[in-house]
């Protein structure tokens, strides 16, 4: 990692007459991002901190913040994008450059030498993308890798995120299936509650649980981690026992792990029975930066009661059914195939909320008497495991390992 970066130890927050450091606050011009990334009731404690924001005029109206709250809040209103950036030492958004490849390519070339620029970059999915912010000289930052310690719970935006997807799956899911979530007692008869199967007990797994339980539906899940049983039943589901639960599906980092294709097939083997017998699958099974592991095969589907609904939420990554279309609903052997994509920006108030309090709150870590602190930095493991590039480097060993970096400095 470079010793020093201009940003970090020679910003505009120095010297006796040197302005507040100001963040920007562009727009989301992702196609459907309707999420923002700060709220007006995050601006006063960036304030306090000594920093000012600027947010571009509309930004978050689409969530529901128009832009006479955040003036009232402090922040000021610029109306172009050009200008935006142009004054902005901090740049927070939702999806920069790598999350927003065809869109985003116009906020690169704003970029510039200095600028911090903070946001869900998917850098594991789209590695290639970080040596273009590099190149830019900016210190880019990836909330998607803060490590899962106590001490970053606030600043976890892909847990956040994944509580507003696991709710939205399950009222995708009870609009598309033709019969209710809830037992009921009526004059005509009594209505058995649905069915519902979650695979995977993540934080979306659970909140689908949660949310399914409420509805009234009765909900099995199913999880590699047998730690997780415990969880699912508190929830008021039954932890469904495959035989094949084991404590080594977690990296050091708290995420999951790729399993391989012998272990994959056993799984498929023993979910079958619990798929086929369900009303509705909700599947959450992902490994960041991997493609998803196929978890209900064609067979499964053409076995489920017709009018069955799966939801994949793992569509953005290939899918976790063998049939998913990324981003499309689709009836196959009677069975409604759901494969949502961005499913928090469906819901972006709340999920706007959330990603504020993460972001700023990440931010506000990294910031002392109104500056970025290059020492905390140094030291810090949220700042390490989180930054991408800096002084025109990519110093991420995760992203130099997927570039082959390292490898080509060794050939010389």
């Amino acid at each position: 990692m470079p010793a020093s970066v201009p940003v970090l130890s020679e910003g505009p927050g120095h010297g006796e007459n040197a302005r507040s450091m100001m963040i920007g606050v562009p727009k989301e011009t992702f196609t459907g991002e309707n999420r923002v990334a700060l709220v007006p009731a995050s601006i006063p404690a960036l304030i306090k901190a000594g920093l000012e924001v600027a947010v571009q005029a509309g930004a978050g109206t689409a969530a529901g913040f128009p832009d006479k709250e955040y003036q009232e809040k402090g922040a000021s209103i610029v109306a172009g994008r050009v200008e935006l950036f142009n004054g902005a030492d901090i740049i927070l958004q939702v999806r920069p450059p790598g999350a927003n490849p065809t869109a985003g390519k116009a906020d690169l070339e704003m970029l510039r030498t200095g600028q911090v620029l903070i946001g869900l970059h998917d850098p594991l999915g789209e590695p290639g993308a970080v040596k273009d912010l590099a190149s830019r000289g900016v210190a880019a930052f990836a909330l998607e890798l803060m490590p899962r310690i106590s001490r970053a719970q606030s600043m976890d935006a892909l847990s956040s995120m994944a509580t507003i997807t696991g709710y939205k799956a399950v009222l995708l899911a009870a609009d598309a299936l033709p019969r209710m979530f809830p037992m009921l007692m009526t004059a005509a008869g009594t209505v058995t509650p649905a069915r519902v199967f979650v695979i995977g007990a993540g934080v979306a797994g659970l909140q689908a649980i949660a949310t399914a339980h409420r509805l009234g539906a009765t909900v099995r899940a199913y999880d590699v981690r047998p730690a997780v049983k415990e969880q699912v039943e508190s929830l008021g589901a039954r932890f469904a026992e495959l035989g094949l639960e084991t404590n080594d599906a977690e990296d050091k980092g708290g995420y999951a792990k790729e399993m391989g294709e012998e272990f994959l097939a056993r799984q498929r083997e023993l979910l079958k029975k619990e798929v086929m017998q369900s009303d509705v699958v909700i599947t959450t099974a992902v490994v960041p930066g991997k493609k998803a592991a196929v978890l209900i095969t064609a067979d499964m589907v053409e076995g489920m009661t017709p009018g069955s609904v799966i939801v994949d939420l793992a569509a953005e990554h290939g899918g976790n059914c063998e049939l998913t279309e990324e981003g499309k609903t689709i009836v196959t052997s009677g069975v409604t195939l759901i494969g949502p994509v961005n499913l928090a920006a469906s819901v972006p108030y709340h999920a706007s909320q959330m990603y504020a309090k993460n972001i700023s709150t990440f931010l506000l870590h990294l910031v002392k008497d109104g500056k970025l602190d290059p020492e905390a930095m140094k030291d810090d493991q949220i700042a390490a495991d989180t930054m991408l590039t800096r002084g025109g480097e990519v110093v991420n060993q995760r992203i130099r390992t997927l570039l082959g970096l390292d490898k080509k400095n060794e050939q010389g």
